[in-house]
């Protein structure tokens, strides 16, 4: 499922992110009533939570006002409706990243506790996999957080459409990576099938249909010599081996950028 930010009105969505002092879509909570307290704030809440336990699918005003005690009507009166409530949400979520990172040891070190701070919080929010990267929500957060990775790679000095890309390749990379390891850990549930049964079902049809498997792919079965979950392991096997080629990989790639700032330290 992908979901497209900043779908709503752009006048209501932004007002709402950047909350407008006296905007047009300033809430504008009844001053009397049984349940008082709601708010834009409440609402986002409520709806990451609703997605954090249900995921995307499952997001709808009906669903974050029970979650509130209120119907749906009533959240209508702080937000316009389910395009904007996407936007505020993934600006809320990404609003925990860290912004501070400490580059005195240089821009890698950084880069690397980012990506993982980044990967972690992924982890925690998986739908915010979900959201489209086509366009931005624009929200204070979602650009902040854009902000804490040219910061620290500010000091690679790189050109600007190196570092154009570097950004986009460390954003992205980290999001793929994370988006493996939340569908790892989710699928047994989502299928209704157990990790361990459904690869051990499958390692055994294929032994039958492709006796000669290993001799066809002999680099493949190396590779994966040892590989397969064992006993009792299911998930929680796949997510640390999502984990480790995360890091593996992470580590290449800054590599790659190292290699490309060199030459420039050289002149």
């Amino acid at each position: 499922m992908v979901v497209f930010a900043g779908q709503g009105d752009a006048r209501r969505s932004l007002s709402l992110l950047w909350r407008a002092p006296g905007g047009p879509d300033e809430p504008r909570p009844a001053r009397s009533g049984p349940k008082p307290g709601l708010s834009v704030d409440a609402i986002v809440a409520a709806a990451i939570a609703v997605a954090d336990a249900e995921g995307m699918g499952a997001l709808s005003m009906r669903a974050v006002g029970e979650r509130l005690g209120r119907t749906a009507m009533a959240l209508y009166t702080y937000v316009p409706g389910k395009d904007e409530l996407v936007d505020l949400m993934h600006d809320r979520a990404l609003a925990e990243l860290p912004t501070g990172y400490d580059t005195a040891a240089g821009w890698r070190p950084a880069a690397t506790a980012w990506a993982e701070d980044a990967y972690a919080f992924y982890l925690r929010h998986p739908w915010v996999l979900q959201v489209s990267q086509a366009r931005p929500a624009l929200g204070p957060a979602e650009l902040g957080a854009m902000e804490t990775v040219l910061r620290i790679l500010h000091g690679a000095e790189l050109e600007p459409r190196l570092l154009r890309g570097v950004v986009g390749a460390l954003w992205q990379f980290v999001r793929g990576m994370a988006r493996v390891a939340a569908e790892a850990g989710a699928a047994a549930a989502a299928t209704g099938v157990p990790d361990e049964e459904w690869w051990y079902a499958r390692s055994a049809q294929l032994a039958e249909v492709a006796p000669d498997f290993a001799e066809r792919f002999p680099l493949l079965t190396a590779l994966e010599s040892g590989a397969a979950p064992a006993p009792g392991s299911g998930a929680d096997h796949l997510v640390d081996q999502a984990r480790d080629t995360f890091r593996t990989s992470l580590a290449v790639l800054l590599d790659g950028v190292e290699a490309a700032v060199r030459p420039q330290d050289v002149r």
